[in-house]
């Protein structure tokens, strides 16, 4: 099963993503034996990624085998490049991965302001324009951890013609975004909805619970399925972890009944254990005039408490402001209770109260990021 995305050649419901395969060229060739058996020919890697390009141009070139029609290569360059240097990393891509062309090039991690300016100017402008005239690729896109609005712009600039949005059952914040973009004829590849959307390969007891009949895995992958997304990457390090991407890849079709009634009971147990403290993430509260991040702090919390995630949301939370521009730099600490949001919320949360309270459950040594 294959589903369009953006003007390139059309990619499976999963797409492999390599950063986590790499130990060595055989980890890297195990893992793309599973995906074509799996029904996986999407690609998606990155300079990066450590040593994932070698690795994977060396296994393609071991293994010889391919899923019919061939794959299809995503990568991605850093913004703010010059053009000169873009050009030459993206000569490095296409030998590392043994290739002529990418099928699709994406800005990794266009994540600020600053970001889209120099996608649609200057030397950013010129570089993707280069790309697909040169041949290099045939389509751009953009990855982005970025701000709504900030993503809402790049949908709208019609520079692109595919982006990689973190899209989450437990975080499906940024889905009207997606929305759009599929509305546009953008292809739409969404961010790692196992591990950043609640390590939901390691459920706690409680989300299991929530789920069932379904490992919460499947509801997540089937979720964004149902609501059009091009596609949905799958980080493995080893076979075993598409186990569930063969299983469900030709899973393109409407929620059955038991399905519905298992999100609708996760929702409904979500609501009950945080009653009148649930936080809507409807974005009413900002702009806090202290920059303080009021509702991803506040799904953290929603998630911890909601079905358990204690460890998921504290490793999230520690991150804040050690992960650069791709994720949020300042913590729930940074409220100085000013009051400015409460008349703004629709559901009258003690904002305040709330956000000291997630500080204290969620604040603890910091983890290091899997890459960068």
């Amino acid at each position: 099963m294959k589903r369009p995305f953006g003007q390139g050649r059309p990619v499976s419901l999963f797409t492999l993503g390599t950063m986590r395969a790499l130990g060595s060229v055989a980890q890297m060739a195990e893992v793309l034996d599973a995906a074509i058996h799996a029904g996986i020919n999407h690609l998606e890697t990155a300079p990066a990624y450590g040593p994932a390009e070698r690795f994977l141009g060396e296994a393609l070139k071991q293994s010889g085998q391919a899923p019919n029609g061939g794959w299809v290569f995503t990568s991605k360059l850093l913004p703010g490049l010059s053009l000169e240097e873009g050009q030459r990393q993206l000569g490095g891509i296409l030998d590392r991965l043994g290739c002529n062309q990418l099928d699709n090039l994406a800005i990794h991690g266009l994540n600020r302001a600053e970001h889209l300016t120099w996608a649609l100017e200057g030397d950013g402008h010129a570089l993707l324009d280069w790309a697909v005239e040169s041949g290099a690729t045939s389509q751009v896109g953009f990855s982005s951890h970025g701000s709504q609005s900030l993503i809402a712009a790049a949908i709208a600039s019609d520079r692109f013609q595919f982006c990689s949005l973190h899209l989450h059952l437990l975080d499906p914040q940024r889905l009207h975004l997606a929305q759009r973009a599929l509305k546009q004829g953008m292809g739409v590849l969404a961010i790692s909805p196992a591990d950043k959307g609640g390590r939901l390969q390691a459920p706690s007891r409680t989300l299991t619970s929530d789920c069932t009949p379904f490992p919460p895995l499947h509801l997540a992958y089937r979720y964004l399925l149902t609501h059009g997304i091009s596609t949905l990457s799958v980080g493995a390090s080893q076979a075993s972890d598409l186990q569930l991407a063969a299983t469900l890849h030709q899973s393109d079709g409407p929620l059955t009944d038991q399905e519905r009634e298992s999100l609708q009971r996760l929702h409904s147990l979500r609501a009950q254990r945080l009653g009148p403290d649930l936080c809507g993430q409807c974005q009413a509260c900002l702009p806090c005039p202290n920059a303080v991040p009021i509702p991803e702090l506040l799904r953290l919390r929603n998630l911890a408490l909601g079905h358990d995630l204690m460890a998921y949301c504290q490793e999230r939370y520690n991150l804040i402001g050690r992960a650069g521009h791709w994720w949020e730099s300042l913590d729930a600490s940074a409220c100085q209770s000013c009051g400015d949001c409460l008349p703004r919320c629709p559901h009258n949360l003690d904002i305040p109260s709330l956000l000291a309270d997630t500080h204290k459950r969620l604040s603890a040594p910091p983890r290091r990021r899997l890459w960068g």
